[in-house]
């Protein structure tokens, strides 16, 4: 098969973004007022990239989790991340069993469509270890046997970025599994007044339906990766991810899977918006999100540490945009 005949056409174009704006509306009638974090939870879901979701505690993350899981059709676990938890409690254990005498394998909390980590800086370095393997292999071996974890597979992991004592940070290699780093934050007053109206009788999550299948997912995640990139935009890209690794505020820039997944998801938006073809803008659009969190920050002369968000908008602006695609 050609190239040509590889690309997604535009009516497939016009497919997913229909079928995505659905799932898109379903959350919302859940998770009201966030629709930029909405869109771009529905981007990851695309990219099949695991989201980390940095905000306080009571705005809505669990919440999130399970509408999409719903929306989805999938199986949804809850994992809570504490000192004591144990690597074996996340992927699963290898025991006895007499009245077969052979050992069989128990899969753990992680063996799920929709995996919540919920407070993943509270547990200890070893036990978040125990989710690399299946955040980029999807993928748990115990024993020396590899189980497949369930198609398609998300972790959302949130972390409370105010209250720090008693967590652990965590590490660069972690950090570069998570596809975007996002937030909700408090709801402005009118859709907080929408919110209290809306669950004074019932929960509107109860009210999720089945809106995808999870095999009909996995079609739009193959379909995404169809869509056109051109030479100039992926030199776009490797020109952005290159200033990261130069810039004299950063001591460690994002790396060749950060490149990855600005490309994905600038195929994944140009989808949503019915376009068969990636434009500069949809790198720039996905850049912050995707990049911010891959960045190792020095702080300056005063122990400052500047924002990393700044600093890709900053990166943006320093390289030159590709005239024509």
């Amino acid at each position: 098969m050609n190239a040509n005949a590889e690309r997604l056409s535009p009516e497939e174009a016009r497919v997913v973004s229909q079928e995505v704006h659905a799932l898109i509306q379903a959350i919302e009638h859940v998770i009201l007022g966030k629709t930029r974090t909405v869109r771009l939870m529905a981007i990851g879901l695309l990219c099949r990239g695991h989201i980390l979701l940095e905000d306080i505690p009571g705005v809505g993350k669990t919440t999130l989790a399970k509408t999409i899981a719903r929306a989805i059709g999938g199986q949804f676990r809850r994992i809570q991340f504490t000192p004591d938890l144990l690597p074996s409690d996340v992927t699963g254990s290898t025991i006895y069993n007499q009245k077969s005498a052979q050992f069989e394998f128990y899969p753990g909390a992680v063996f799920a469509n929709v995996v919540l980590a919920d407070e993943i800086n509270r547990a200890t370095p070893k036990t978040q270890s125990a989710l690399l393997e299946a955040m980029e292999e999807r993928t748990v071996s115990a024993d020396g046997v590899t189980h497949l974890l369930p198609d398609p597979f998300l972790v959302i992991a949130t972390q409370n970025n105010i209250e720090l004592i008693g967590t652990y940070p965590l590490p660069e290699a972690q950090l570069d599994r998570f596809f975007a780093r996002l937030s909700l934050g408090y709801p402005e007053k009118e859709v907080e007044s929408r919110i209290l109206e809306t669950h004074q009788m019932n929960n509107p999550l109860e009210e999720i339906g089945q809106v995808i299948t999870p095999a009909r997912l996995a079609e739009l995640q193959t379909m995404v990766r169809r869509v056109y990139v051109d030479p100039s935009i992926r030199q776009y890209i490797v020109d952005i991810v290159a200033k990261t690794r130069e810039h004299p505020q950063i001591a460690l820039g994002a790396s060749p899977r950060g490149s990855l997944s600005m490309m994905v998801a600038a195929q994944a938006l140009a989808a949503l918006q019915e376009r068969h073809y990636t434009q500069p803008d949809d790198v720039k659009q996905m850049a912050a999100s995707i990049l911010s969190h891959r960045l190792m920050l020095r702080a300056d002369a005063q122990g400052v540490v500047p924002n990393a968000e700044g600093l890709v908008n900053d990166i943006l602006n320093q390289v030159p945009v590709p005239l024509s695609v």
